[in-house]
């Protein structure tokens, strides 16, 4: 029987973290996210409508079967992204991957409308949180265990440069992403304009802004934007805010987490709306 054949039919495999070295401990957390490997897994995954964060196929070795699965990843909203196959052995602790790797999301992204409409469902003020380019799924989780505690209605992330909703994210967050809504966006400033046109006034945390969290009325519809671990806010969704507030800090870090910025930004707001 061909090795394909015996592969036909079975459940999408998930590489396990067991056996790992000191030397391949980089590659814990992908291996924690629960990537499926091989092209049959991948097809049976999408065929079972399972929702891909992310498909990794390798570079220089597209044939029509890659193409096709490429194609349906596309279509089902995943992100594809061609890698050196040397990552691809990486990744996959050179176990076989025929090309492509999988990473599996813990739940299906919803769209910025149903984030609003909860929000208009509990008849409450909505409150939005925008990750821009948050890379670290850590960061991620510890922002959606906040958001969810402090009442925000939904976060958005873009789809590129971002961390997914991965089992890592899940297990960071302590399970409240099973609770919140999570929107996933092609381009985080036309998320902005999106959110401002439903009347909701964008505010950038950010060293340079002008007011304080402390001085700034947060009581209204609005969405907060927590920058990148690196850089921080980008270029143009800094342009795209209404309005730029820092965090005080009186010591000789100029900067935070960027999940305690969060943590930070969200309690002064819930603070804000619950003292009315």
């Amino acid at each position: 029987m061909d090795k394909r054949d015996r592969n036909r039919g079975q459940a999408p495999r998930h590489v396990r973290p067991e056996g790992l070295t000191i030397e391949k401990e980089e590659f814990r957390d992908k291996l924690d996210e629960g990537l499926i490997l091989g092209r049959n897994a991948v097809l049976e995954a999408l065929d079972a409508g399972m929702t891909l964060d992310k498909v990794y196929i390798a570079k220089g070795d597209i044939d029509a079967a890659l193409r096709h699965i490429a194609s349906r990843a596309r279509e089902a909203g995943s992100v594809v992204v061609d890698v050196d196959r040397r990552r691809l052995d990486a990744m996959s602790l050179n176990q076989t991957h025929q090309g492509v790797l999988a990473l599996a999301a813990v739940k299906a992204y919803c769209e910025i409308e149903d984030i609003l409409a909860l929000a208009a469902e509990r008849g409450e003020t909505p409150l939005v949180v925008l990750c821009d380019e948050l890379s670290d799924p850590h960061n991620l989780g510890a922002i959606i265990r906040t958001a969810e505690a402090a009442g925000a209605h939904g976060i958005i992330i873009p789809k590129r440069r971002s961390a997914g909703i991965t089992p890592i994210v899940q297990k960071t967050s302590a399970g409240a992403v099973n609770h919140m809504l999570v929107a996933r966006v092609p381009n985080l400033t036309a998320a902005i304009k999106t959110l401002q046109q439903a009347g909701l006034w964008i505010y950038g945390a950010a060293m340079e802004g002008e007011k304080s969290m402390w001085d700034t009325d947060l009581t209204g519809p609005l969405a907060l934007v927590i920058g990148s671990e690196g850089d921080g806010l980008g270029r143009l969704v800094t342009e795209h805010c209404d309005f730029l507030v820092n965090i005080p800090m009186t010591g000789k870090m100029s900067s935070l987490n960027a999940s305690v910025s969060a943590a930070l930004m969200l309690y002064e707001t819930m603070r804000q709306r619950t003292s009315k």
